[in-house]
């Protein structure tokens, strides 16, 4: 076997025999083994791989020489585009989420027109790049066998059709089950969670309900399902039925605190302006190369960094602000920024096996700069994490960091105080500058005129 010691194997990508994707000196790319060969032939023959390249549904790639091959089983060596920010399906919104089920399902469709089709429709599969989901996995597609079942039927509705129903039917918080699930929401649990009027619904009756009456119906026995044939008007009909099951499903992002936020903020119009102006500063001062806004609600200015071309993630806890988010880059085509949600007091983990195969927020970090913008109330008052802690964290997370400081005068932190003792004595602008420059240079400090707020840029100090 072949080693090579600057080169090393992704943790998500162990279970699949046809290749897997590594790392040499910092960049990024995937080897195909020999069990693979004639498949990766017939997707780059066929015309199937510039069809999907050319339609923005598939990662592009490159090869590269036989040199960068890790063992003794390498075929090919590919070097993929890069993805500026790896997300998963439990930091998506709803519509991330259909669009990425959709997107599947025109991979499938435009595969079955070339001879050929996938072999697994793993959420993980797909990220965003450019606004848009693209297929990351080059090596998902097989060649199609007269008669044969859609492999990835039961994947597929774990990993798309019973999160969105259950976000649309049932609660928008149970795509976080993700967390927990990591190869998708079981067919059962999700048939037990969603109301009694999905089984007036043929789709979801039939790709949910019955689904996972035939899986417990079948879990003690010795059926082999791939002695079971499907002709070519049965495969097709099951992906259209797919589809029209997924588009039917919707949910609107409305009823929430922080999805209103912006009309019912405390600042006047000149002060939110002048905000904007003293954000726009900073940015300019800190010329970034990439942003993490948290907090970022819907987005307001976060594209105060995109619409510069800085490539921009714009976190937020709540489902409903990123799912307005979403849609606006969607409606504005904006390619440069990328909505997720996230609750920065409970952070995406690393999870599956031995803890590796998605990797924490911190692992996918540093950014260059973090905008953190009226927040620090929520996390200092809200959540009882002290400015020590929250200013360790932002020193862990960023280069540097265009921060807010809300202090208690202000009414939206009365209200967080309303019901509540005050037991936050270090809660002041001189305890905020005091636990922030153990790990931050201030380079500005601006007062935000109509406002009792402050606008900061700061720059971690070397370690």
């Amino acid at each position: 076997m072949r080693k090579k010691n600057s080169s090393a194997n992704l943790a998500s990508s162990f279970r699949d025999p046809s290749g897997f994707v590594f790392t040499e000196n910092g960049e990024i790319y995937r080897q195909v083994n020999r069990v693979y060969g004639q498949h990766y032939d017939q997707l780059m023959e066929s015309g199937l791989y510039e069809a999907l390249v050319d339609s923005g549904l598939l990662l592009p790639h490159e090869e590269v020489g036989s040199e960068h091959a890790v063992t003794d089983e390498a075929y090919k060596v590919i070097k993929p585009r890069r993805v500026p920010f790896v997300s998963y399906p439990y930091e998506w919104c709803f519509s991330q989420l259909k669009d990425a089920a959709l997107a599947t399902l025109a991979v499938q469709k435009t595969a079955f027109d070339f001879g050929m089709t996938l072999k697994d429709s793993s959420a993980y599969n797909i990220q965003f790049l450019g606004g848009k989901p693209v297929l990351i996995d080059t090596l998902s597609f097989e060649k199609y066998r007269q008669g044969q079942l859609w492999v990835p039927y039961k994947q597929f509705c774990q990993h798309f059709l019973a999160p969105l129903a259950l976000m649309s039917y049932t609660d928008i918080r149970l795509s976080q089950l993700f967390r927990i699930y990591i190869d998708g929401i079981p067919a059962d649990l999700a048939s037990s969670l969603l109301p009694f009027r999905t089984w007036l619904r043929f789709s979801l009756l039939s790709h949910i309900h019955l689904l996972a009456r035939s899986q417990k119906r079948f879990a003690d026995s010795a059926v082999d399902f791939r002695t079971r044939k499907m002709g070519r008007l049965g495969f097709q009909g099951i992906i259209d039925s797919l589809e029209s099951a997924v588009k039917k499903l919707k949910w609107r992002p409305t009823g929430t605190e922080w999805a209103e936020y912006y009309n019912n903020t405390n600042y006047r119009e000149s002060a939110f302006e002048e905000k904007k102006k003293l954000v726009s500063r900073f940015l300019d001062q800190a010329n970034p190369a990439n942003v993490w806004d948290v907090g970022a609600n819907t987005g307001e200015f976060s594209r105060l960094a995109s619409k510069r071309g800085v490539p921009t993630v714009s976190f937020d806890i709540d489902p409903a602000a990123v799912e307005i988010n979403y849609l606006q880059c969607k409606q504005q085509r904006e390619t440069t920024i990328l909505p997720l949600v996230l609750d920065l007091t409970n952070p995406s983990p690393s999870i599956g096996w031995a803890n590796s195969e998605r990797t924490s927020l911190w692992e996918r970090g540093p950014t260059d700069t973090v905008l953190a913008l009226a927040l620090i109330h929520h996390l200092a008052i809200s959540n009882n994490v002290p400015l020590g802690h929250v200013a360790e964290c932002f020193q862990r997370m960023c280069n540097s960091l265009i921060i807010e400081f809300i202090p208690k005068s202000d009414s939206k932190v009365q209200k967080l105080l309303a019901t509540r003792e005050d037991v936050f004595p270090g809660y002041t602008s001189e305890g905020f500058e005091r636990e922030f420059e153990r790990w931050f240079e201030i380079r500005q400090a601006a007062k935000i005129e109509g406002s009792q707020r402050t606008l900061y840029l700061m720059e971690k100090k070397p370690q």
